[in-house]
């Protein structure tokens, strides 16, 4: 048994040293790929050296900020999604699929529409604003798929699942009519906010994400007990004394939160939520004390690895961060509807 923990112990911190060397890679890469390349030499100067150029406002101003971000909104999405699928016990939980990241792009519409404008979305006062809105519509979704859920005063994991599927329509609905009314200019810019694009490329919002993340993912750890329980059943957590209601919603708060404050600068990424957990367990298995940091990690390079492709594949023009993720992540969606029971 101790061999067994042991070995388990170093084929998780192989996993973990692999996917920060991985992260590493990807991030050289990335930070010398886009309309203007930038050599590796040039880089290193621009970093410690004298300026050649305009690289030091290239690379500070513009692409850090966006590579920073990718790897923050990767990792908070997967851990939104391991959260997901522990307290539903259902591999196809993910924010993105049940409706709280529909309910965080609703919010936003409705701002950017009342307002007549989408100048905020750039704007000095949208790093204050946008988490908040986006978190206010994904708190609204959470709310009413919990609400609607509850049943003879429980909440069925799978009915869970079922009314997100079904919210998640409800608001996409409702965005679309929103955007339908919007003049073109402002239905460009939010369709391609709400397809999953990294816009936010500002030290600000590096800032105001980097923040949620660092109150929301350790809470998310310190609750990975209480995971491995709900995974057990809702009867042998009551008689561990965890109440399932209660700790499903806490655990279900802080799932919102993350996706909420992810969406606010990422837009509607959907699928990353469900791979990379997904991945996480089936190299590292149940236990969430592991599991969430090995999301976190892969999702930070599932979603640093889709912006790079997506900023090469279409050059000079960029293809949405979240249309890349949807194309590799609908056919993994199906692989896994067929296999679950």
């Amino acid at each position: 048994m101790v061999k067994n923990s042991t070995n388990h112990t170093l084929k998780y911190i192989a996993l973990m040293t692999f996917l920060v060397i991985l992260l590493i890679i990807v991030f050289v890469v990335s930070i010398n790929t886009g309309y203007m390349k930038i050599p590796l030499y040039e880089v290193w100067s621009a970093f410690f050296g004298h300026d050649v150029g305009n690289q030091r406002l290239t690379l500070f101003e513009f692409r850090l900020p966006r590579i920073i971000l990718a790897m923050l909104i990767g990792a908070g999405i997967a851990v939104a999604g391991g959260i997901l699928q522990g307290i539903t016990r259902n591999q196809l939980a993910d924010p993105g699929v049940i409706g709280i990241n529909a309910g965080a792009s609703f919010a936003v519409v409705l701002f950017t529409f009342l307002t007549n404008s989408t100048t905020f979305l750039t704007g000095t006062l949208s790093v204050f604003v946008m988490p908040f809105t986006a978190l206010a519509g994904a708190f609204v979704a959470a709310v009413l798929i919990y609400t609607i859920s509850r049943k003879n005063g429980k909440v069925s994991p799978m009915r869970l699942i079922l009314v997100g599927i079904g919210i998640n329509a409800a608001f996409a609905s409702g965005t679309l009519v929103l955007q339908m009314k919007m003049d073109p200019q402002d239905f460009t810019k939010t369709l391609t906010w709400i397809s999953g694009s990294i816009w936010a490329t500002n030290w600000d919002f590096v800032v105001s994400t980097l923040i949620w993340l660092i109150i929301l993912v350790p809470l998310a750890i310190y609750k990975s007990r209480t995971l491995n329980v709900f995974s057990l059943g809702d009867t042998i957590a009551i008689g561990l004394g965890i109440p399932p209601e209660k700790e499903r919603l806490k655990l279900l708060i802080i799932a919102v939160g993350l996706a909420g404050a992810c969406v606010s600068v990422g837009g509607g990424i959907t699928f990353l939520g469900l791979i990379a957990p997904h991945i996480a367990r089936s190299l590292i298995g149940l236990k969430h004390e592991k599991l969430l940091p090995l999301s976190a990690l892969l999702g930070a390079c599932i979603l640093l690895i889709a912006d790079t492709i997506g900023r090469v594949v279409m050059a000079p023009m960029e293809l949405p961060v979240g249309i890349v993720i949807s194309i590799l992540g609908a056919p993994y969606f199906i692989y896994l509807l067929m296999r679950t029971k």
